[in-house]
């Protein structure tokens, strides 16, 4: 079972956590405080440690320290975000606003956990700098280190591959990087992408033809699996190679020759075999839609790339290096990333993938006209970022507010928004509103604007200091 360690000086708050993490299956201990977790507990015996960034005596972001190769998650808020990006950059895991959703903290738990698998009983290898495969691939994740593991053991052989990602995952730079591994390191490599090519052209390009074999062919002309012979062919998006063309590779895949079009004499070649698609070829198989027989063939040796969403801490290692290529390709000073574009680099979803994290950088490069890149520049709302981050946190809470009037412990289900309303109801009537947010980690706009949305309207006789001025000067 994974122990984890939650460090927060809010009681109500760490009970909570308590009962959500240990109903999926955690063992966890409790701290108030950095000085009370190293005095009752051996941070190394944890898997991960929980912790909130405002604590009395010193910052969560002490532990980051302290708790060595442990994962430490940091607790804020959106008011504190430049502390939470110090967090990161501190070496903190990740971070996660308050107030949160129980979907979203428990899914923060198992990512973390899931991308640390080592634990605290086996020794950890993960470095805190990003490491660069060959041919420029940046990464430190799980399952980018795995990719430069797989990379190095099939790279020395002949033996085709298939890489498998999304759209804008880097797959070409990934059958490079095997390529320049491998024996064939000094001989050419041919991309293709097959999906650029139209149907009636793709045969003749890739097989080449004779004089004479069709109208227009006035000369002979040597196909591309033709002037790959000794190096490498890789076949981008091969899910959109037309059935007739997929039979002949077929054939050259079997038997190591090609015949051009319009010749009668085959000829042999000695090409290492790369192959990339962003679908499915299996279920294409089952459809009638991809040759059966040729994805055995190609599916010998597989890569898998992972989406840029899913790369944790890489997404900013990635961007601040491409801000640096493009800073000094286009001739401008070194420009920096604002606590706000690191938010919304770290937080968008990247549907296009490194492609698009590419792009975004180099348009704010070209439009910012000071040292400073933000949000805006990047062309992400942000807003729209942290709605989508929490969309359907109402419907769950309210779930959550049902089931804590049937259950006996009035904490049990309790979610954070939850606490959130109780915490101010039980609390109005002794603190003002600025003591109010602060124990609850976010501004006073936020407390205000969560009042309006609950429906919990500001008690009349909770006022600040200037408030009661100024109902004194009224009167």
């Amino acid at each position: 079972m994974h122990k984890i360690l939650v460090v927060e000086d809010e009681s109500v708050i760490r009970a909570a956590l308590r009962r959500l993490l240990e109903r999926n299956g955690y063992e966890i201990s409790e701290a108030g405080s950095v000085q009370e977790a190293e005095k009752q507990h051996t941070l190394s015996d944890f898997d991960l440690v929980i912790s909130d960034l405002r604590l009395p005596g010193a910052p969560g972001t002490d532990l980051i320290q302290k708790a060595g190769d442990v994962p430490v998650l940091i607790m804020t808020s959106y008011a504190s975000l430049r502390s939470a990006v110090d967090s990161m950059r501190m070496g903190a895991v990740d971070y996660i606003a308050k107030p949160f959703d129980h979907s979203d903290m428990v899914s923060a738990v198992q990512r973390i956990i899931a991308d640390h698998p080592t634990g605290r009983n086996e020794e950890r290898s993960t470095p805190a700098a990003p490491a660069t495969g060959s041919t420029g691939i940046i990464g430190n994740c799980p399952a980018i280190r795995t990719l430069f593991e797989h990379i190095e053991r099939m790279a020395p052989t002949d033996s085709t591959v298939l890489v498998l990602g999304e759209t804008g995952t880097g797959k070409e730079l990934v059958a490079r990087s095997v390529h320049e591994n491998s024996l064939r390191a000094d001989k050419t490599m041919i991309s293709v992408n097959c999906a650029a090519i139209p149907d009636t052209l793709i045969e003749s390009e890739l097989f080449g033809y004779e004089k004479g074999a069709f109208t227009g062919a006035h000369a002979s002309r040597m196909g591309l699996i033709e002037a790959a012979d000794g190096g490498t062919l890789f076949l981008d998006e091969i899910g959109e190679l037309p059935m007739e063309a997929q039979a002949r590779l077929l054939r050259f895949i079997q038997e190591g020759e090609i015949r051009r079009i319009g010749s009668v004499q085959s000829r042999k070649v000695n090409v290492r075999l790369i192959c990339a698609t962003h679908r499915n070829l299996h279920n294409l198989a089952g459809e009638g839609l991809f040759r059966q027989d040729l994805f055995y063939r190609i599916n010998v040796l597989r890569l898998s790339l992972p989406p840029l969403r899913e790369r944790g801490k890489d997404i900013l290692h990635l961007a601040e290096r491409m801000l640096q290529i493009q800073t000094e390709r286009l001739g401008k000073p070194p420009m920096r990333l604002s606590p706000r574009a690191i938010q919304a680099i770290t937080t968008y979803q990247w549907p296009g993938n490194v492609r698009e994290l590419e792009h975004a950088i180099e348009r704010a490069v070209i439009l910012s006209s000071d040292d400073e890149i933000d949000n805006e520049a990047l062309g992400i709302d942000l807003e729209l970022v942290n709605i989508n981050r929490i969309r359907g946190q109402r419907g769950l809470s309210s779930a959550a507010t049902t089931n804590a009037h049937t259950n006996n412990d009035p904490l049990e289900d309790l979610s954070l928004e939850d606490y959130f309303q109780r915490f101010v109801l039980e609390h109005q009537d002794s603190m003002s509103e600025t003591e109010l947010a602060q124990k609850l980690g976010v501004s006073r706009k936020c407390l205000w604007e969560r009042r309006q949305r609950f429906g919990i309207p500001r008690n009349k006789n909770n006022l600040s200091a200037r408030g009661k001025v100024a109902a004194v000067d009224g009167k």
